[in-house]
């Protein structure tokens, strides 16, 4: 039986539910126990939707039942920023949020989008595993938040409404959408364009309307959430990798007591089947494209683009987390 978990009640932390079967799963226990709500941003079909339903079943199973996740999609509990806020406070247990938005709260963890650090998910979970990981658990730590696992967001591409994007030049004057993430802004203004944060939720008619003029999203986000209907010139600048933070409340972690282990093993286990669902659609969604003549796919000049963008890690080093940052590229290219 599936659920929906409507913002009013959430916010009312109401535990009535309304039918939605697109976007909320709710696994039922074997018996009353501990029930927690998870929320995300993403669309249906997208691999963050299915690895969060799957992360449902999995506590379901791995506690016998004791504890029951409801799942609340496609930004139904609010935005990325909101359902941090929610969390912080205990009025929401998870959520498999954006990198960019949790910035906000551990300003360190942007700097896993330097431009071109990473060229795949892989390199950056090994990095992730080791000191540069723990060193940012400790830091979510400090700010009452729990992170479960890293889930993936992908390598990210520019789309736009407008021409050709074959080299930064081409860049210059647009109007581009960018999450509230310092890195990305810092990237695209670096190649001349004018950055607009608005919530992904209403992206897709932002760019319709021509508020702004485009976006960028791994593959995987531009065809779950259609973006191509309305940016049909898809530029594969592979600019930067991101990261989906998998967090839990510290208040959720005191409820689950003994059970906490379990679920901290659901969330891995998700976490590898949304990083290979990840991997999977992005291949079979570029091939999509480029078999759909409405769509043009450009090869981008990715040196240049490199090159233009370089001086932004020497400007990061100069923050207050500078050795942070200085450690996490030298992660990357070891």
């Amino acid at each position: 039986m599936k659920y929906e978990i409507t913002r009013r009640r959430f916010l009312a932390a109401s535990s009535a539910v309304l039918a939605a079967p697109a976007i909320v799963t709710m696994v039922r226990p074997a018996r009353a126990g501990t029930t927690l709500t998870l929320g995300h941003g993403a669309a249906p079909g997208n691999p963050r939707t299915v690895a969060a339903a799957k992360f449902a079943e999995l506590v379901a199973e791995k506690t016998a039942g004791r504890v029951t996740i409801n799942v609340a999609g496609a930004e139904t509990l609010g935005s990325d920023p909101a359902m941090l806020t929610s969390l912080r406070t205990g009025a929401l247990d998870f959520t498999a949020n954006s990198q960019g938005a949790t910035s906000a709260l551990v300003p360190e963890l942007a700097a896993l989008g330097l431009p071109f650090l990473f060229e795949n998910t892989s390199k950056a979970m090994q990095v992730l595993g080791g000191p540069v990981g723990a060193e940012l658990v400790k830091r979510f730590e400090a700010v009452g938040v729990v992170p479960l696992d890293w889930w993936d967001n992908g390598i990210r591409h520019l789309t736009n409404s407008k021409r050709k994007v074959a080299a930064p030049a081409d860049v210059s004057g647009m109007k581009i959408r960018t999450p509230a993430d310092p890195m990305t802004m810092d990237i695209f203004q670096a190649l001349g364009a004018a950055t607009e944060q608005i919530a992904f939720g209403e992206l897709y008619v932002a760019l319709q309307q021509g508020v702004v003029d485009g976006q960028e999203n791994p593959l995987a986000n531009i065809d779950s959430s259609k973006l191509y209907e309305v940016n049909k010139h898809i530029s594969l600048t592979g600019h930067k990798w991101e990261s989906t933070p998998f967090l839990m409340s510290q208040v959720a972690q005191a409820r689950l007591g003994g059970d906490f282990e379990a679920v901290k093993a659901a969330a891995k286990e998700a976490g590898e089947l949304q990083r290979k669902l990840s991997a999977d659609k992005d291949a079979e969604v570029l091939a999509a494209f480029r078999g759909n003549s409405a769509i043009e796919i450009t090869e981008v000049d990715r040196e240049a683009f490199s090159k233009a963008t370089a001086s932004i890690a020497e400007s990061w080093k100069k923050k207050s987390f500078g050795d942070f940052v200085a450690q996490i590229e030298a992660a990357a290219k070891g």
